[in-house]
């Protein structure tokens, strides 16, 4: 499953494609935008178009510096080989470039750019970039016919050409850091551009701290707030700063209020973070300096400011960007090759977990429509037209952020108890404090379970409050402890322990052995009544083997640590003699890490449990590696999960690499291990702890208060569950029920969604793979779709 070239891949055609067949078609390749859109992940869009495009038997054409290399042509519109795109994951910004281009606003530009493209038999065109960019290529396909005909009226092609490429296919991919395109939960370099926010914030916190300092942190964001509202959600900000939600009347002496009474409440540091397109309600800006005089005047405090402008867009791309590139890439592919005549421009968005295709134009508008309302100082409705994601985070922040005085919140009159289980992963401590903050809020008290079942059957149980979990989400590990421990041997004690403290709910935030604690408790209903309360499992865990979800709180963490660690070694061998890393990864028996890793780094071989392989298939893999070292290709790597094969070990594959491979290439082996559990929380981790805590807490609220004052047992399948993301939606799903999906022996789903993508990263590597495309092929509405944001 190499990253780079090969003769060993076979020349017959998949069968699956057949009646997708490129062959005889050309696909152009661009990236655009009118302002830098230079954004990271770009490249493994490109890449995935090229080889995807090749793979089908399609020509890819490279067109470099966006539109004003169509409308120059000449060697701005290169055929792209497969070799091309080899080692250019790890790279940001875009290998064939992004310029403005005044020349395709004019037909006569647009006139000269169907010239270069007709004589190359170019008709299907995959754009990269943001709304302008986009439309400007539905205006093109729109135009398309007429500029043929008026080119073979002034004789530079000729009818025959006008009538066997009488149609433009287009399909559009969003990049852009700002997230700023309707329709898409996220688009190409926003995850990027949040790590680079999150890693600034970190630094600064640790500097505010040691001089009790306010920092002002301006991020990116002219016309969209995303970046400023999510790193604000990721570190716990005390204020924050939207275009499209402006403070009200009076927010300067609201926000001294607050950041005052943080200061007395022995917090250290203050961060208030600033969208570069901040305004107020009568939609005049709001500026990072205005805000520093402000906090200096008005509270005397040490303010600094910091601006982070372009560094928000460099640096190589997140292991999430590139595998939605990589997945994005090649639905664009799948869509040009199925596009009629009469379909319309289409874009390749992302909605909850999925890949889908929408109607370009309709995105385009709604996305214009927001800043209309801003415009026009409707900024509810602006909020709204975001989508219900962009007003779920809102919301989310605000209530985490601000707490209400404690005579203004109804008292429940009910505890819930938080408890961590299984190994530490990043983000639990980030999903621990909105649980706790969200419950405050919702009137309940707060418990504190340390070490796990551990602790609860000694009684290590405490009430938790508002200001204990400040700080909480940039911290990795567990800080409450957490153990691998299962309730089973000490059920008496546990009933006991939460009977005295009268637990009305718990939220069990944890891995496999916290899915299966659940099933267990559910099972002693009939002995303990103790265990009849609402209980939530949150997936917490490196290895995201947890059934009732796609992704588990901590995995994509864990899966930054393997890109990153596989970009390293790979650089190491650069200017080097041939080589080839044999990288084994964590994850239990799950081969969740191993392959997304492998799609994420362009890996030649992932080995995991779930896809069971023989000699033949090792054989098969040497013999790829072995061809592919005798070009100019000199690195080689190969994942393997840690429980994928008891007799075809690390040390074993590594011994077979090294004995086939001698005269042509050596081997390293490395074994990741527990640096895959630690380190701060990835923005993404932060965001989705936080968010999908606060869904639990409500779900747990919204049980409680149906049974207030009642005495009701809860022992119904529906009153313990599993929440976690399906698809494209936010489901609680009773353990009952997943039990059965359940492969208890090695800890993992019967069924895992992410095998889906296996043979993504297989095409990008030359290998001959099955594609399941049940999921795709038609178009869908824009409106009235789940809330739900990737991150």
């Amino acid at each position: 499953m190499s990253d780079q070239d090969s003769s060993t891949s076979s020349t017959s055609f998949p069968k699956y494609l057949e009646h997708l067949s490129g062959d005889g078609k050309a696909i152009g390749v661009l990236t655009s935008g009118g302002m830098p859109k230079d954004v990271q992940g770009m490249n493994a869009a490109v890449r995935a178009v090229v080889r995807m495009g090749i793979y089908t038997g399609a020509k890819v054409y490279f067109i470099y510096e966006g539109y004003q290399g169509m409308v120059d042509g000449g060697s701005n519109i290169v055929e792209a080989k497969w070799e091309c795109v080899s080692s250019i994951l790890q790279v940001g910004g875009t290998i064939i470039g992004s310029a403005r281009c005044q020349a395709f606003r004019s037909r006569e530009g647009r006139l000269k750019a169907a010239c270069n493209l007709v004589r190359l038999g170019i008709t299907n065109l995959c754009v990269i970039g943001g709304d302008g960019s986009l439309t400007g290529a539905n205006l093109f396909r729109k135009e398309w016919n007429g500029l043929l005909e008026e080119l073979a009226k002034n004789g530079e092609i000729d009818s025959d050409t006008v009538k066997k490429h009488s149609y433009l296919n287009v399909v559009g991919m969003v990049g852009s850091i700002d997230n700023d395109f309707c329709g898409t939960d996220m688009t190409i370099g926003t995850d990027s551009a949040l790590h680079r926010i999150i890693e600034v914030v970190d630094a600064i916190m640790t500097t505010a701290q040691s001089h009790q300092r306010t920092f002002v942190l301006e991020v990116m964001g002219r016309h969209c707030g995303y970046l400023a509202l999510v790193s604000a959600l990721a570190c716990g900000a005390d204020w924050v700063f939207l275009p499209e939600s402006p403070p009200e009347d009076g927010w300067e002496e609201e926000m001294c209020l607050k950041l005052s009474k943080n200061r007395a409440r022995k917090k250290r540091l203050n961060i208030i973070i600033v969208s570069e397109g901040a305004i107020d309600t009568q939609n005049k800006p709001i500026t990072s300096e205005k805000i520093k005089e402000l906090v200096v005047k008005n509270l005397g405090f040490d303010t600094r400011v910091t601006i982070l402008g372009h560094v928000q867009r460099g640096g190589t791309p997140s292991a999430f960007d590139r595998i939605l590139a990589s997945r994005m890439g090649v639905e664009a592919v799948l869509a040009l090759l199925e596009a009629t005549p009469e379909t319309p421009a289409c874009v390749v968005s992302l909605r909850g977990n999925q890949a889908v295709r929408l109607p370009l134009m309709e995105c385009v508008q709604m996305t214009q429509d927001v800043q209309k309302a801003m415009d026009e100082r409707r900024f509810d409705e602006a909020v709204k037209l975001r989508g219900r994601s962009f007003e779920g985070n809102l919301n989310t922040y605000k209530r985490l952020a601000i707490k209400e005085p404690d005579d203004k919140i109804p008292k429940s009159n009910c505890n819930v108890a938080i408890i961590n289980v299984g190994a530490p992963a990043a983000g639990m401590n980030a999903a621990v404090r909105s649980a706790v903050r969200v419950g405050i809020a919702e009137g309940h008290k707060m418990f504190a379970i340390y070490d796990g079942f551990d602790g609860l059957a000694n009684g290590q149980i405490k009430e938790i409050g508002w200001g204990d979990v400040g700080g909480w989400t940039g911290q990795g590990g567990s800080i409450l402890g957490t153990k691998r421990t299962l309730p089973g041997k000490y059920l008496e004690k546990i009933a006991e322990q939460m009977h005295s403290k009268n637990i009305n709910a718990l939220l069990i935030i944890g891995g496999f052995e916290g899915f299966h604690s659940a099933v267990l408790l559910s099972e002693a209903r009939n002995s303990h009544d103790e265990f009849c309360i609402p209980i939530c499992v949150l997936a917490a865990t490196i290895s995201n083997d947890v059934p009732g979800t796609d992704i588990s709180i901590g995995s994509d963490t864990s899966l930054n640590v393997v890109v990153q660690t596989c970009d390293r070694i790979k650089q190491s061998a650069s200017g080097t003699k041939r080589r080839v890393f044999i990288i084994e990864t964590m994850g239990g028996y799950c081969g969740y890490l191993a392959n997304m890793g492998g799609l994420a780094a362009g890996a030649d071989a992932a080995y995991i449990f779930e896809e069971q392989f023989d000699i033949r298939d090792l054989q098969s893999n040497v013999m790829h590696l072995t061809e592919k070292m005798k070009t100019s290709i000199q690195r080689g790597l190969v994942l393997r999960n840690e429980n994928c094969s008891v007799n075809y070990t690390t040390d074993f594959i590594y011994q077979l690499y090294s004995e086939e491979g001698k005269g042509v290439f050596d081997c390293r082996k490395n074994v990741l291990g527990h640096m895959q559990q630690g380190g701060a929380p990835s923005p993404f981790d932060r965001n989705f702890g936080t968010k999908i805590s606060a869904k639990a807490m409500e779900w747990i609220s919204a049980k409680l208060k149906g049974s207030h004052g009642t005495g009701k047992k809860f022992v119904s399948d529906d009153s313990i569950c599993v929440l976690g993301i399906q698809k494209r939606d936010l489901l609680f799903k009773p353990v009952a029920e997943l039990r059965n999906a359940t492969d208890f022996e090695h800890r993992i789903p019967k069924q895992q969604w992410w095998l889906k993508l296996r043979p993504i990263m297989k095409i990008l590597a030359k290998y001959e793979a099955s594609y399941d495309m049940s999921d795709a092929g038609k178009l869908e509405p824009v409106q009235n779709h789940e809330e739900l944001s990737a991150i």
